[in-house]
Parts: structure tokens; C-alpha cells; sequence
């Protein structure tokens, strides 16, 4: 008799499941996990205010090369630390849109935005609170550069919560993975033949990371001539005269990269993979 899939829940769950995903190591990065993670002053020039964010995550956003970029696109922006990586390197005649599906954490982006940016670059950044995975359906490749920072299941900050922890469970990574697949199709169909797409989570589970781009290039690359993966190769030179960071380790991965906590000084969990589309050899 075949037997059911256990459903795994709550804080015993979750331990069972992410320790059947990394084995030994799940008690090291538990251990990083409450530790002070990796922060850096992102301080623009002739900004109002500084911003502090993970140095994972700006390594990550450095991963998306802007320069020659003239529409560019943070699908899910809030709070706006991303965005702010991105649109301190664009080119002056570019433009950002930077669009979150809650007004809440949308107005906390438009904050950000103003403050954390000179208004010669704050003017060119076009915010907007929409579903990210509906898109496509009103314009399709019009964005020659894409960051997709999707929702997670964050399972660092899940961890320190003890609420969270007790509300755990393994259908949740389902359910926050067909989300995921919702906004990375839709990112695709909004980027341009040659455009550059760079996916990425703070979650630990394979489902949410590598499968997505496995998922993606059954879907759109059958023959293997749609897009290709990207090396990672942030220009850290475009952020240093104002900007101080610690490049974290980074780990390969199948379609991707990972930056884990407990190798990096609590920098991270940052998984991101970097698509080119390539040109149609029909257009």
C-alpha cells in the first residue's frame, strides 16, 4: 500500500525538512542564523539619508549589469534597497520602474526613493502598486533589464519567530512557489529579446530557487536557443567610492548561486540566477 506524503508542520517540520535538505550543515547555519548579519551603508551621493541593507543582497543586485540599459524593472521592490543598488548605477538618460503589490510596503519604497536618492535620480524612478504576475497581460518585452526579487519563505527570519516557526508548514513552500512561478514567467514575457533577467529569494528550499530556473527552461527553452544562464560578475567598481563591502562567499549552484550565512559571517541566505534572453533569429 502506498503511503501518504507526511505533512510537515510546525517547528518539528520545519526542522525535519531543512535538515533533510542540508544535512550536517542545517545546525551550523541554525547557529548563524541569530547572529548579526553582514550590513552595509548604502549612501548615495548627494542623497538625504543612508540606507542599510545586507551585503548579499547588494552583491546580488551588482549582479545585474544597467549600463546601456534604458528601461529598466524592480518587479517586487519594497522596501527598496534593491532598487536603490540598481538605480545609483544606471545610466543618466535611464529610466527605473519599481512597482509593489502592497500600498503599505509601497509607500515604504516611495520614502525610500525620495530619501535615500538625489532627485536627478529620484526623477526617473517610476513607482507603482500593481500584481507583478498580471503584467504581461497589458505588455510584453519592453524591459531590456529585470530584477525579480521574489517573495520567500525566508526561512532565517522564520526561524527567529517564534509565531512563525509554530505556523510552519510544507504546503506553505508550495504555495509561495506557485507564486513564484507566477512572477518569474511573467518577468520573461516582460523582458526584451536580448535583455537581461535576474531572479532572486532569501529562502533556503530548492523549490524556490533552482527548480524555478529548471521550471523556466522547460517552459521557454525547449530547444536550448531561447536564453542562456550568466556568469556572476558584479562590477563592485560602479559602488566604492561611496559604498564600503565585504564581498561574501558565493557557492554555485545548479542554475545559480547561493550566499549562506554560515560561511559568510551572517551574510545572507541570498539565492539569484542571472537569464539572458537571447535574440529571436526570426525578428
Amino acid at each position: 500500500m502506498k503511503q501518504k506524503p507526511v505533512n510537515l508542520k510546525g517547528k518539528e517540520g520545519f526542522e525535519e525538512y531543512y535538515s533533510q535538505l542540508y544535512g550536517k550543515r542545517w545546525e551550523a547555519l541554525k547557529e548563524a542564523f541569530p547572529k548579526e548579519n553582514q550590513s552595509v551603508e548604502y549612501k548615495v551621493p548627494d542623497a538625504e539619508k543612508s540606507y542599510f541593507l545586507d551585503s548579499a543582497s547588494v552583491l546580488a543586485a551588482l549582479c545585474l549589469p544597467v549600463k546601456g540599459a534604458e528601461n529598466i524593472l524592480d518587479l517586487c521592490a519594497a522596501p527598496g534597497g534593491k532598487t536603490l543598488v540598481l538605480a545609483s548605477r544606471m545610466d543618466k538618460e535611464a529610466k527605473l520602474s519599481a512597482n509593489e503589490r502592497s500600498g503599505d510596503r509601497k509607500h515604504r519604497l516611495d520614502v525610500v526613493v525620495q530619501e535615500c536618492l538625489p532627485p536627478d535620480i529620484s526623477e526617473r524612478i517610476i513607482t507603482s502598486c500593481s500584481d507583478g504576475s498580471t503584467w504581461c497581460t497589458r505588455q510584453q518585452e519592453c524591459f531590456d533589464r529585470i530584477l525579480l526579487d521574489a517573495p520567500c519563505s525566508s526561512e532565517r527570519h522564520v526561524y527567529l519567530d517564534n509565531k512563525y516557526l509554530s505556523e510552519w508548514s510544507k504546503a506553505r513552500v508550495k504555495t509561495v512557489s506557485m507564486e513564484q512561478w507566477a512572477l518569474l514567467s511573467n518577468a520573461y514575457r516582460l523582458l526584451c529579446q536580448d535583455g537581461i533577467l535576474l531572479y532572486s529569494t532569501c529562502a533556503l528550499a530548492p523549490d524556490e530557487n533552482d527548480r524555478m530556473i529548471e521550471k523556466l527552461v522547460k517552459k521557454f527553452n525547449k530547444e536550448g536557443n531561447s536564453f542562456e544562464l550568466l556568469p556572476m560578475n558584479p562590477d563592485v567598481t560602479e559602488i566604492e567610492k561611496f559604498v564600503k563591502i565585504n564581498i561574501p562567499e558565493v557557492e554555485k549552484t545548479e542554475y545559480g548561486f547561493q550566499i549562506l550565512p554560515d560561511v559568510t559571517q551572517g551574510a545572507g541566505p541570498i539565492y539569484f540566477s542571472i537569464i539572458h534572453k537571447l535574440k529571436s533569429c526570426y525578428s
